[in-house]
């Protein structure tokens, strides 16, 4: 098997409907390939399963900057209310827990909403200003109405002539070599 020379990003393909679209990940997963990526005027919603993506670890980043922002906000309510300016206010206790659910419930939806946002940025690999596929022409039409497949030449099993043959097979109705840039 031969790996992808250093001037080849990978191999695109494009296809005529979502459905040969979803078909021909599906082969191509289902072949052993890994490193692909989809490109579609609109959301298909079997296209990330077919991709064989798994379920998103956003949730779990949010989770965590949540539990985060929560915390240190309480944290830092009762130190200040506790050790800092303890100030008896109406005969209440310093460390009077009621009063510190509005600024930790705000720290917690501040964290939350600046990991989703973070984590997004990092797991969509931003800011990214030029990728090697954008050197293929016909790749304009995948905003509008034309359905592509990338195989990306880092796969482990990426043989450029054998993959293109399998897209074809796969019902590709055109495959371009993406230039490395």
């Amino acid at each position: 098997m031969t790996h992808a020379t250093h001037d080849t990003a990978g191999l695109l393909a494009e296809f005529a409907n979502p459905e040969a679209l979803i078909l021909a990940a599906s082969g191509l997963r289902d072949d052993g390939y890994v490193e692909m990526d989809a490109f579609t005027p609109f959301p298909v919603e079997e296209l990330p399963e077919a991709l064989g993506r798994t379920s998103s670890p956003i949730p779990w980043i949010v989770l965590a900057g949540g539990l985060l922002g929560g915390s240190s906000l309480f944290g830092l309510a009762l130190w200040v209310s506790a050790v800092a300016y303890p100030l008896n206010v109406g005969g209440r206790p310093l460390n009077s827990w009621p009063s510190f659910v509005p600024p930790t419930f705000e720290g917690t939806v501040l964290f939350a909403s600046f990991a989703a946002f973070l984590g997004v940025f990092y797991l969509s690999r931003l800011p990214r200003l030029h990728h090697p596929v954008f050197e293929i022409e016909r790749f304009r039409r995948a905003s509008t109405d034309s359905f592509f497949l990338l195989v990306e030449s880092t796969d482990g099993k990426f043989d450029r002539a054998q993959t293109e043959q399998r897209l074809r097979d796969l019902g590709a109705s055109e495959v371009w070599e993406v230039p490395d840039a």
